[in-house]
């Protein structure tokens, strides 16, 4: 059984449709990403299920227990908020506790749990600071331990890391996915940061005007996207306008003004219009190749370069992995793509 289901889930707000229909299964101790861009309704949902939103339509499960009209705090769901929302005149060992005061937990019960949640995040030797004494990333660290401390069958996580920096980004991706992986706590992330979500999700559900789009594996949303639109939102990707030569699940063959390109699966009749999909990495500087074009820029960027290279179907990005040398620009070089790395899309 799932640890939460969506059935239907349709939120409005003076008229128009900020979720719209969503049914979606959430497995338990999963760490599933809900991607998108802004105003696509990600967050929508995740208040709804914190309980922040009443929805139009739809119902919310925990488990089989219909929680829809449950205020939050009898939704046993850990919120973490894009501001943090920590209270100024508390301390850390305070803020922390909040929430098993609430709940009537003796005192030494609680202070014995929060000193537990904020080890866990590393900021116990802090607990008796007040927040405007912490940096950001400290902040969000105490943010999470206030989330988890009442140990919740949900944690949900709105846009975390959106304010800091890159580097302190990273600590908390790693961070988020070690508490993750030792209370084994199912947990709903928001971001539109493909990045967060390819390194951290076991799930992804890509959502686009208040729908889901798509749904699966980072691997699979970013290897098989089923649209332009979740091609292009995972990641860079090269678009070849192309004509279907052969279709079927077993692979097929696209006409593009740069040759024929063998792709894996094709669901399109023989025929249709198309669009090749191609990521920068996937094509391959070759001796000899269908694909031949003028490398008009090159940026070395160490472990790789990045090369702008002009064909008869436009211009395509390359990425080169351990570069031979610092610029290609002002060369014809060949390319290739591996049949599996070349994608039919449909729009």
């Amino acid at each position: 059984m799932p640890a939460i289901s969506l059935r239907g889930i349709t939120c409005r707000f003076d008229g128009t449709t900020a979720v719209d229909d969503v049914t979606l299964d959430i497995e338990g101790g999963s760490l599933l990403f809900l991607l998108g861009p802004s105003g696509c309704g990600k967050t929508t949902l995740l208040r709804t299920i914190a309980g922040f939103h009443e929805p139009a339509a739809g119902r919310v499960l925990l488990g089989d227990r219909d929680i829809t009209a449950l205020p939050p705090e009898r939704r046993e769901a850990g919120m973490v908020f894009q501001g943090y929302a920590l209270w100024p005149h508390m301390s850390v060992l305070e803020n922390v506790a909040f929430g098993l005061e609430v709940r009537r937990v003796p005192v030494a019960e609680r202070r014995r749990r929060a000193l537990e949640a904020l080890d866990l995040v590393h900021m116990a030797d802090l607990a008796e600071r007040r927040p405007g004494q912490l940096s950001g990333g400290q902040q969000q660290r105490v943010a999470l331990a206030r989330a988890i401390v009442f140990r919740p069958r949900v944690l949900l996580l709105d846009e975390p890391l959106s304010n800091l920096d890159a580097a302190l980004r990273l600590e908390m991706r790693n961070l988020i996915r070690r508490i993750r992986d030792e209370v084994r706590m199912t947990t709903v992330y928001v971001t539109h940061d493909q990045s967060e979500a390819l390194s951290l999700a076991d799930a992804i559900a890509v959502m686009r005007q208040g729908r889901v789009v798509q749904r699966g594996t980072p691997q699979s949303l970013y290897r098989r996207p089923a649209s332009r639109f979740v091609a292009e939102f995972m990641g860079r990707i090269n678009l070849l306008p192309s004509t279907v030569l052969q279709a079927g699940p077993q692979g097929g063959t696209l006409r593009t003004a740069v040759g024929d390109l063998a792709c894996d699966a094709c669901s399109a009749p023989q025929g249709a219009a198309v669009l090749a999909g191609i990521r920068p990495e996937s094509l391959r500087i070759v001796a000899e190749g269908p694909i031949r074009g003028l490398v008009r820029r090159s940026v070395y960027l160490g472990e790789m370069a990045q090369h702008e290279v002009e064909t008869a179907a436009g211009t395509l990005l390359v990425l080169e992995q351990d570069p031979g040398r610092a610029s290609r620009a002002g060369e014809t070089l060949a390319l290739q793509a591996a049949r599996d790395a070349v994608i039919a899309l449909t729009d």
